[in-house]
């Protein structure tokens, strides 16, 4: 049975970054969106269960958007305004549905990356 999970971790203090809300997003063929899973991130920067899996893990683009800009500011990281980097928006195509696809984010006021972990 497939899968999609995340974490992310805040590179500025070398810690897991809690309390972040995440959204993911199905796309369909005309770019429109659909809200899948809304979550937030626990203590140790993962969500409590998959954002995608079972039965509703069909293969396709997703969108995920991590609310980074709010986990700084509650922080009180002095941030520029606007906020250089408010919402992250990573958008993926999951084709293999047995598959579990793990994507951390490692994160900073000004910068993040991302791989396909496992």
């Amino acid at each position: 049975m497939g899968k999609l999970t995340t974490h992310i971790l805040d590179t500025t203090c070398g810690k897991a970054a809690s309390n972040v809300v995440i959204r993911l997003y199905k796309i369909d063929q005309q770019t429109a969106k659909t809200l899948v899973s809304e979550t937030r991130t626990n203590a140790d920067g993962r969500c409590d269960a998959p954002l995608l899996e079972g039965a509703g893990f069909i293969s396709g683009n997703y969108e995920l958007e991590f609310d980074i800009g709010d986990y700084f500011a509650a922080r009180a990281v002095t941030l520029d305004t606007p906020r250089f980097l408010d919402t992250v928006v990573l958008r993926v195509g999951l084709d293999q549905q047995q598959a579990h696809y793990h994507i951390p984010l490692l994160v900073s006021p000004y910068s993040y990356s991302t791989y396909r972990g496992s």
